[in-house]
C-alpha cells in the first residue's frame, strides 16, 4: 500500500460485510472504497444482479482491490451467514419481532467485543431499492437502524456501509490514522516574563499607568490574561511582532497623562 510519507501496514479485520442482492457494480465497488477506508476486508455478495467479477466495482472501488480481489460469491443469505456467530441486520423499518435493536455506536461496540473474543460476525445490508426481508432479517442476532431524518430515511448502501465501517474503527482508535497536532512548543514562564517586561516598558513609556501606584494591580491584571490562554512559544513569538509593529506608530507620552487617546 503506498503511503503519503512511507509504507503503513493495511487493516484488513473485523465483520463481512454481505449484500443481499445489489444491483449495480458502481455501489459495490463504492462499498469495497467505504470498507478500506476504515479497515475492513471481507466482503460478500448474494446474488448481485450483474454477476461477479464485475470491472465496474473494480473501477469504482478507487485502488481497494484487495477488498475486491477476496469477494466471495454465495446462492442466499442463509449460505452467507452460515459460518458465523454473530450477525447483524441493518433496516430503518419497524419489524414485528424480538431482536435487540441497536444502534451504530453501540452495535459496532458488540462487534469489537465479539471479534476480541474470538467470534466471527458479519453485517447484512439489503438492495438497494427495498431493503431486506423478514426472512432475511430473522438470520441475524441484532438490528441495526441509523438516526436518520424519519422523512427520507432511505440510505445508498455505501453510505450505510460507510457509516458501519466508520463505527467499527472509532472502537479501536489506536489503529487509525488520526489528524497529527501542530508541533508548537508550550511557552515556559520565561518566555512569559520576558513578554510582561516588554509590555511594561512600552505602557509606561506611553502612558498608560495613571499613577504608579495602580501599576502593579494592572500588570497582574495583564500577566492573568495572558497567563491563562496556555500560549505556545510560537504564539508568543506572533504576538510580540503585532506589539513591536504597533510600538514603532504609536507616539511616546510622558507618565501621568492617562492613556492613549485620553481627552481626545
Amino acid at each position: 500500500m503506498a503511503g503519503t510519507d512511507k509504507q503503513r501496514e493495511m487493516l484488513a479485520e473485523g465483520p463481512a460485510i454481505i449484500l443481499v442482492e445489489p444491483q449495480l457494480g458502481e455501489n459495490i465497488g463504492m462499498v469495497a472504497r467505504a470498507m478500506a477506508n476504515f479497515g475492513l476486508a471481507e466482503l460478500r455478495l448474494v446474488n448481485p444482479r450483474d454477476g461477479w467479477p464485475n470491472e465496474k466495482a473494480r473501477a469504482a472501488a478507487s485502488r481497494a482491490d484487495h477488498v475486491v480481489d477476496a469477494v466471495k460469491v454465495y446462492g442466499d443469505p442463509a449460505e452467507a451467514v452460515a459460518d458465523l456467530n454473530f450477525v447483524q441486520a441493518t433496516t430503518a423499518r419497524a419489524r414485528d419481532n424480538f431482536k435487540p435493536v441497536r444502534g451504530p455506536v453501540e452495535a459496532a461496540a458488540g462487534l469489537r467485543a465479539r471479534h476480541k473474543g474470538g467470534q466471527k460476525t458479519g453485517i447484512l445490508f439489503g438492495r438497494e431499492r427495498w431493503g431486506l426481508t423478514n426472512e432475511e432479517v430473522a438470520l441475524a442476532d441484532e438490528i441495526v437502524t441509523f438516526p436518520v431524518n424519519p422523512a427520507f430515511a432511505s440510505l445508498n448502501i455505501a453510505q450505510a456501509v460507510l457509516l458501519m465501517s466508520y463505527e467499527w474503527m472509532k472502537t479501536a482508535p489506536e489503529a487509525a490514522v488520526l489528524p497529527e497536532p501542530p508541533r508548537q512548543t508550550p511557552a515556559t514562564k520565561e518566555h512569559l516574563s520576558s513578554l510582561m517586561d516588554y509590555l511594561d516598558r512600552v505602557l509606561s513609556e506611553r502612558g498608560y499607568f495613571r499613577t504608579e501606584d495602580k501599576k502593579p494591580k494592572m500588570m497582574d491584571n495583564l500577566r492573568t490574561l495572558f497567563t491563562r490562554p496556555g500560549f505556545t512559544v510560537e504564539e508568543l513569538a506572533v504576538l510580540r511582532g503585532v506589539l513591536t509593529s504597533l510600538e514603532k506608530f504609536t507616539p511616546r507620552k510622558p507618565k501621568g497623562l492617562g492613556k492613549p487617546g485620553a481627552g481626545d
